[in-house]
């Protein structure tokens, strides 16, 4: 019984129900509206100042910014590495040992090196996977922020390509050639990324921290360095680790004659240096860069793309190419050369596949 006895029919509830409904909307409707278009507003656009850059709709990467943002990368590891060694509070200690029984150093350069290379590109690629040589604390996280500058010279060689970021793969070497950085062999030690798009890699930089001097390229780019012009294919001049330079010696000798010259080195980085034309003082110079043992791809990625952007030649000792998928060992060696007949040099040189695997 409704009040003053007055009875409410159920046609006349649905009524009072619709209008109540109808006064609610009329209140509620514009609020609603005015928080959509504030939602709205407040998204960035794609590809706006808001947005993450490197990271475009649908979950694509610029190569262009990701290649700017991997040359500061490999020079704020370098100041580290340089800051480190001058200072010298390497602290440095075994990790473990090599296939072949040497002990790897780890010193203070290499983790400090690290975070700041890896957060850096992080930050700024969050989508993108990213291998590094040493093991990233989650417990010494920083923030490395990119300021989003493109260099000039990349925007004048380097145009804007997307790619799925899904197919990207980042490989950073913090420190390469750690024994000789302990040994206080500055000339050797470089900072290294390299991004491989769906296994095959396409941008590198290798970046000297106690000269300053850095190379990168990008295939189907450009690149800020050139490779050299002059090469001997009858003896050519072999650059190898210094370890290995016994294994190589006599095979090479036996391939191209008594007047082939072996250069030891240290880092797999300098390494493909040597075969480029680098206006450094203390930079050696070689044709080829053999190394005939097992080698972990951050190692090698950098100088495969530096490489293949200037039409040079990266392959295991069979000729085969070499993923930057999966697993992070490169179980086959490697040869390296530019403007040379690179087929005619991996038949010259069939016995060291054999000592690859050891």
């Amino acid at each position: 019984m409704a009040p003053m006895g007055i009875r409410l029919s159920p046609l006349g509830m649905a009524v009072f129900c619709l209008l109540g409904l109808g006064v609610l909307y009329h209140l509620y409707s514009g609020f609603l509206a005015g928080r959509f278009a504030f939602f709205m507003l407040s998204e960035p656009a794609a590809g706006g100042p808001e947005t993450p850059h490197g990271s475009a709709p649908g979950g694509a990467v610029d190569l262009r910014e990701l290649l700017a943002v991997s040359v500061l990368a490999a020079v704020r590891g370098g100041e580290e590495v340089k800051r480190v060694r001058e200072g010298n509070v390497l602290n440095a200690k075994a990790k473990g040992k090599t296939r072949e029984g040497a002990e790897e150093q780890l010193t203070t350069g290499d983790l400090l090196s690290n975070r700041r290379m890896f957060y850096l590109l992080k930050g700024a690629f969050p989508a993108v996977q990213i291998n590094s040589e040493e093991r990233v604390d989650t417990a010494d996280q920083e923030t490395v922020s990119w300021d989003h500058n493109i260099p000039e010279d990349i925007k004048q060689k380097i145009q804007p390509k997307e790619v799925p970021a899904e197919s990207v793969t980042v490989w950073i070497d913090p420190l390469d050639a750690t024994q000789e950085y302990t040994e206080d062999l500055r000339q050797y030690v470089t900072t290294m990324v390299c991004v491989a798009v769906n296994g095959k890699p396409v941008i590198g930089v290798i970046h000297k921290p106690f000269s300053s001097y850095t190379a990168w390229a990008m295939v189907d780019g450009g690149s800020n360095v050139k490779a050299r012009s002059s090469y001997n294919e009858k003896t050519p001049r072999i650059i190898v680790s210094r370890s290995h330079a016994g294994k190589v010696e006599q095979v090479a000798r036996q391939t191209f004659g008594n007047k082939t010259v072996i250069i030891p080195a240290g880092g797999a980085g300098y390494k493909v240096l040597a075969l480029l034309d680098v206006p450094e003082e203390n930079q050696e110079e070689a044709d080829v860069y053999i190394h005939v043992t097992y080698i972990k791809k951050w190692d090698i990625c950098a100088g495969n793309a530096v490489l293949r952007a200037l039409g040079g030649h990266m392959t295991t000792l069979t000729g085969e190419e070499i993923s930057y998928t999966g697993s992070d060992g490169n179980e086959g060696g490697l040869i390296a050369s530019i403007n040379m007949n690179h087929k005619a040099l991996i038949e010259k040189l069939p016995d060291l596949e054999k000592t690859s695997h050891k």
